[in-house]
């Protein structure tokens, strides 16, 4: 045993000290009596593949479209408008979870282009049966329910800006319950209350006799108030200048415009003109960008030029993304489904987007409007009762 400690002792004696081991690996590998003469790796030596120099390689430079994929991985897009309930009312049977080839939105394909929101839209039926607009917009509410049900590793319903967040750290895609149209209300606030009970948290105001050409009555701006009171946020795409202008100065939370671009690029109806588009950002709102071909143009690098002029008018804080997918709109060559935003995203970083940009646009604005909302309608409810008034004694 004294022999084996000897030999033991005399061993790690003449191991090298940590200093001198760096030497002597590095005289073994590439220099010294074995190496080249100009510090060469030996032939046969261990990393004799690897020349000194390779640590020092830059990497190579990552796309617009792989820094797209990475942002939106971590700001996923909350989409400000899906036609979806609608597309779906009459088809047989179908799988969101699996894919579904019959319209434009499925999970795979919201997993794809990095979706983490959508406000589902609530549509009116036209022609003989538009006079039904409350049963109707009751039936979307229902059939939105069961999709959700039905999907439950996909989808989850929510109602307030923590539990969009909630879905997301859960993996689903969160779905906020509107724009329903104004019809849908028949000139009741108490239609209005039942609704939010629901789960409705987004009402357009258009069409109706309150919210028209010559903007809101005195009932048009007691909805508004209860919709704030309630936390109903307001969708002023489609309405009058008017009535826009008007129901910016009233509201004490930030208004949507679900599906409007800069009309400056492209006279359509819905678009904002520059003059509004700054009273938007004035406001704190915020402007939904539709990826349709009719309102903004048959190119990514059109859409790309609609959110560089609603951002530079409005600010970086006031625009955000409308897929306006199963609406029946044409979209634009590669925004053909919800799987495209990745490209679009990709486009905006070529132009020199700044990635916090990118994440106020993807996701940070909508969630900052929806948090609004929730903080609004709980101080509201606070110092206000729900309104009792009827369209005859403010407008007859």
């Amino acid at each position: 045993m004294a022999d084996l400690q000897d030999e033991l002792h005399t061993e790690l004696h003449t191991l090298p000290e940590a200093g001198e081991l760096d030497d002597v690996l590095d005289e073994g590998l590439y220099g010294g009596p074995d190496g080249g003469p100009d510090g060469e790796a030996r032939a046969g030596a261990p990393f004799a593949a690897y020349p000194p120099d390779l640590a020092a390689a830059p990497e190579p430079e990552t796309s617009p479209l792989d820094r797209a994929h990475a942002l939106l991985a971590v700001h996923p897009v909350a989409d400000g408008y899906s036609g979806l309930p609608w597309a779906l009312r009459h088809l047989p049977r179908y799988d969101l979870q699996l894919g579904e080839s019959a319209v434009d939105t499925d999970v795979p394909r919201l997993r794809e282009g990095h979706v983490g929101a959508l406000l589902w839209a609530l549509h009116l039926p036209e022609g003989p049966a538009a006079d039904r607009a409350v049963g109707a917009t009751l039936e979307q509410l229902d059939l939105v329910r069961s999709v959700i049900a039905t999907h439950p590793d996909g989808l989850r319903l929510a109602r307030t800006a923590g539990q969009v967040i909630d879905a997301r750290n859960c993996g689903r895609v969160a779905v906020v319950v509107g724009p329903a149209t104004a019809a849908a209300l028949d000139d009741s606030l108490g239609i209005l209350r039942v609704l939010h009970s629901l789960g409705l948290r987004v009402l357009t105001l258009s069409g109706t006799s309150w919210a028209s050409e010559a903007g809101l009555t005195r009932f048009g701006e007691e909805v508004l108030r209860e919709m704030n009171r309630l936390g109903v946020l307001a969708d002023l795409s489609g309405a009058s200048d008017t009535t826009v202008s008007r129901a910016l100065t009233l509201s004490k939370t930030p208004a949507l415009c679900t599906r409007s671009a800069a009309r400056a690029l492209r006279p359509h109806p819905d678009n904002l003109p520059d003059e509004l588009l700054a009273e938007l950002g004035a406001a704190g709102g915020l402007c939904l960008v539709p990826l349709t071909a009719e309102q903004t143009g048959p190119s990514v690098r059109d859409v790309a030029d609609h959110l560089d002029r609603v951002r530079a008018i409005a600010g970086p804080g006031c625009v955000g993304l409308s897929g306006t997918y199963d609406s029946g709109a044409a979209h634009p060559q590669g925004l053909a489904d919800a799987s495209g935003y990745p490209h679009l995203i990709a486009e905006l970083l070529h132009r020199g987007w700044p990635d916090p940009d990118i994440a106020l646009l993807t996701w940070g604005n909508m969630q900052r409007v929806l948090r609004m909302a929730d903080f609004t309608a709980r101080a509201a409810q606070d110092r206000r009762d729900p309104s009792t008034a009827r369209i005859a004694q403010l407008d007859g």
